[in-house]
């Protein structure tokens, strides 16, 4: 079993920053790939960032100089810094990982719970 749980969404205004936070645990050989996506009410979910071993990363145009996203490798966490916030940020945001289990060493890829981040004055 591999978790994901994601922390940090919450409510701020237009112009307001956000850091989210998502950590890994469980039966983890390996994590090749972190990321995060995102789902707003009535549409699909897209990808906001991704972060691949060997420190290749990938931004959706919409939050290109505005987030920011990093890992910590050795806590297989992975954070989402989003500052001057706009109000079409408002989603339900998940973490993303593809995992390596150590019973079976294959990859698959894991979903966290979601968190929400509504950005409103």
């Amino acid at each position: 079993q591999v978790q994901l749980v994601e922390s940090g969404g919450g409510l701020v205004q237009p112009g307001g920053s956000l850091r989210l936070s998502c950590a890994a645990s469980g039966n983890i050989f390996s994590i090749s790939a972190m990321g995060w996506y995102r789902q707003a009410p009535g549409k699909q979910r897209e990808l906001v960032a991704s972060i691949i071993n060997g420190g290749s990363i990938n931004y959706a145009d919409s939050v290109k100089g505005r987030f920011t996203i990093s890992r910590d490798n050795a806590k297989n966490t992975v954070y989402l810094q989003m500052n001057s916030l706009k109000p079409e940020d408002t989603a339900v945001y998940y973490c993303n990982a593809f995992v390596v289990t150590k019973t079976t060493r294959v990859g698959s890829g894991y979903w966290g719970q979601g968190t929400q981040v509504t950005v409103s004055s």
